[in-house]
């Protein structure tokens, strides 16, 4: 026997360079949405009702980090690596614009203060590796996600999840069925909706501007079963929807309390 086998095992922290220095202040808030436990899940739960303010100084410096990546076309994108503590907490959502990242094929979102992601990451085709580890506020993921059909690999901490497997939380409540003159899909309340805005369906990509439709479903993306919102034109682009991975809600639903879900583990 080598002197070493009963030495423990070390294993680098791939993300150490993730984010930038703390420098004295939080760089992100906490949150309880979910609980932690069978224990201490919630009967209801609801959507972060955050808005991102596009005038604070985090937002401008990210939108210049998208431009720079977009122009010297890099395979990486960590773009919280290179902001302050207090810029990373202004950030609670990524711009559009990352839909210019084409070339990106490993996106690293560690330790970020995100509550939400915006359906024009779906664009980001080129996309093998996808890891918003220890971004806490993220309960749930774009169903646009899953266009980035290359993604092989994903770290995410699946226990902040809605309908998770290890001790099935609760997903937020959805409205089955609204029409235009219901609500301007231009502008919606996110601690509603999910998010601020619909233009395009989910599924088809064409605008959305008589009905939305939205539901859950939990689906594979790399590695992780995510629960990803659909927001949908019609009933006939609901009905294309895959079936939801196995030992999840069996369909497609409107979330809430009453939603039977598989036991924990």
């Amino acid at each position: 026997m080598s002197p070493d086998e009963n030495s423990p095992q070390v294993f680098p922290n791939r993300f150490a360079d993730a984010v930038g220095s703390p420098q004295g202040e939080p760089g992100r808030d906490h949150c309880r949405c979910v609980g932690y436990s069978k224990a201490t899940r919630p009967v209801t739960v609801s959507f972060h009702k955050d808005t991102q303010d596009h005038a604070a100084e985090g937002w401008q410096h990210l939108l210049t980090l998208i431009d720079e990546a977009a122009a010297d076309g890099r395979t990486e994108f960590t773009p919280f690596r290179g902001m302050s503590a207090a810029e990373r907490r202004q950030v609670v959502t990524l711009p559009s614009t990352i839909a210019k990242l084409t070339a990106v094929r490993r996106l690293v979102l560690y330790g970020t203060n995100l509550v939400r992601l915006p359906p024009e990451i779906g664009a980001m085709t080129n996309l093998e590796v996808f890891e918003p580890y220890t971004s806490h506020r993220l309960h749930w993921y774009p169903y646009e996600l899953t266009r980035c059909i290359k993604v092989t690999d994903s770290t995410v901490s699946t226990r902040v999840l809605y309908g998770n497997s290890k001790f099935r939380p609760p997903f937020p409540a959805l409205r089955p069925v609204t029409h235009a003159n219901q609500a301007d899909f231009a502008e919606l309340d996110p601690g509603v909706w999910g998010i601020t805005a619909v233009r395009t369906c989910s599924v088809c990509d064409r605008p959305v501007n008589q009905e939305l439709r939205q539901v859950w479903i939990s689906s594979r993306v790399g590695t992780d079963v995510l629960p990803l919102l659909v927001n949908a034109c019609s009933a006939n682009c609901l009905a294309t929807l895959p079936k939801p991975e196995p030992g999840y809600v069996p369909t497609p639903h409107t979330g809430g309390s009453d939603i039977a879900q598989p036991v924990g583990r």
